[in-house]
């Protein structure tokens, strides 16, 4: 089977935004069988949506069944856009793609059950390595959302099927019908503050991958962290099942040194996990193994996958070792909570740090600048990054481009500063990139040319 190309005939959409998402979600709302006008305030991407067949205008709110709109672009506050503000007036539904995801599976009659994971933190992680897991279960399995493959790109599965779906805060806004019979919250720290007004407005977003959540459904949530903590709580007050993870410390499922542990006894040997080093990493662990048993799939499945995860790009991912200096490329963590997991994974490190600072800036980051030998700082907030880590005593350069701090740190490695070079920048890309994965393959480039000069 597969989806029909009747399933929204009869309806009409809007797409506004025409990037990963966008586009995508446009040329399967026609193959569904919608009316879709398509725009993007960029004339580069209109023009190429028009070379494909698509009707590119503006939106018209009279009689649209929903306006679907990009992540990126915001619907509400100062910075919502004029579109956004003329369907919430109008009171047209905003949506994200995985809802009509949603809407077309079950309107194709699949039972393919759904699970989504969010979190400020390891998400992605907890995404490829549940959906690696269920693959190895040898269940149908698609993944993507936030991750990889846009919602309305990924394949009909049908009643054994799973679809693994990272959820961003600005996605799960948009939800009208998502019933996910497994969700996660992983954990939360103050991100997007821009985006939803204030730490609390964060929260509600991410919360919202509970709605609808009902019997026989199971919430997955982290307790390393107060607010998620809280937000266990007030789940169980509202009736729903509810397993805790942890890193380390005590849940339902948790991490107890080299090992994944629940009530029944060990569930995994984290220390056979070569992709998953580090207590954050033993909480995604955790996470899956919790969201996999909730999907029906057996512990010595949940053990297999776990050992043989494969790991992500960007995510501390190795990407060389060079006369015994390991080079790890974490370009992911855009934030300081990110970055501390990953210097917590290491006793000694040369540091490559630095973009677009978030707010506070690399500050809540004290507690670990002991592991750092050396910090070469990048981009914008140098400067600022400097400042902070002068203060902590902590050795320090300022070297501009990434090129040019990959280049210092295997110099500084070679003369025996530390055996690890870690690029974990706790900051945004935009200043010098066009996002976090072409920052960690610029990296991974030069630490390729480097191994390559030394004749490795």
């Amino acid at each position: 089977m597969s989806f029909s190309a009747a399933t929204f005939a009869g309806l009409r959409f809007a797409v506004l935004g025409l990037g990963r998402m966008g586009l995508p979600a446009a040329r399967a709302l026609v193959a569904l069988g919608a009316g879709v006008t398509v725009w993007d305030d960029a004339a580069p991407a209109r023009a190429a949506a028009a070379a494909e067949g698509l009707v590119v205008a503006e939106p018209v709110m009279d009689g649209l069944a929903a306006l679907v709109l990009s992540p990126g672009i915001a619907h509400r506050f100062a910075q919502a856009h004029p579109a956004a503000v003329r369907a919430l007036a109008a009171g047209v539904a905003i949506l994200s793609d995985v809802d009509l995801l949603y809407r077309a599976v079950r309107a194709s009659g699949s039972k393919a059950r759904f699970a989504g994971i969010t979190g400020t933190n390891g998400k992605s992680t907890t995404t490829a390595l549940l959906a690696h897991i269920v693959g190895v279960a040898g269940r149908p399995v698609a993944a993507g959302g936030n991750l990889g493959t846009p919602g309305l790109a990924l394949p009909w599965l049908g009643d054994d099927g799973v679809y693994v779906l990272e959820m961003s805060s600005y996605m799960l806004e948009r939800l009208a019908t998502v019933r996910f019979d497994t969700a996660c919250m992983l954990n939360l720290s103050a991100d997007h503050i821009d985006r939803h007004g204030d730490m609390a407005g964060y929260a509600m977003a991410k919360r919202a991958i509970f709605d609808r959540c009902g019997g026989g459904d199971t919430a997955v949530v982290g307790v390393d962290d107060a607010l998620s903590r809280e937000m266990a709580a007030a789940l169980r007050v509202g009736g729903v099942r509810v397993v805790t993870v942890s890193g380390a410390g005590p849940a339902d499922v948790r991490g107890d040194g080299a090992r994944l542990v629940d009530g029944a006894g060990v569930i995994a040997d984290m220390a056979a996990a070569m992709a998953l080093p580090g207590a954050h990493n033993a909480q995604n662990a955790a996470a899956a193994a919790a969201m996999a048993g909730a999907l029906g799939i057996a512990r010595e499945a949940i053990a297999e996958g776990i050992r043989t995860y494969p790991g992500l790009a960007h995510r501390q991912e190795n990407v060389g070792t060079i006369r015994g200096v390991r080079f790890v490329n974490d370009s992911k963590a855009t934030n300081a909570d990110s970055t501390a997991w990953a210097l917590g994974c290491y006793e000694r490190v040369i540091w490559i740090a630095g973009g677009q600072a978030k707010e506070g800036g690399i500050a809540p980051l004290a507690p670990w600048f002991p592991r750092v030998a050396l910090a070469l700082l990048i981009g914008r907030d140098a400067p600022a990054l400097a400042a902070t880590l002068a203060a902590a005593g902590v050795e320090h350069r300022i070297v501009g481009t990434l090129e040019a701090a990959t280049g210092a740190a295997w110099a500084a490695a070679q003369a025996g500063v530390a055996p690890v070079v870690l690029l974990s920048p706790a900051c945004a890309s935009w200043d010098q990139f066009t996002g976090f994965d072409q920052r960690g393959d610029v990296f991974r480039d030069r630490v390729r040319a480097i191994a390559a000069g030394e004749g490795v």
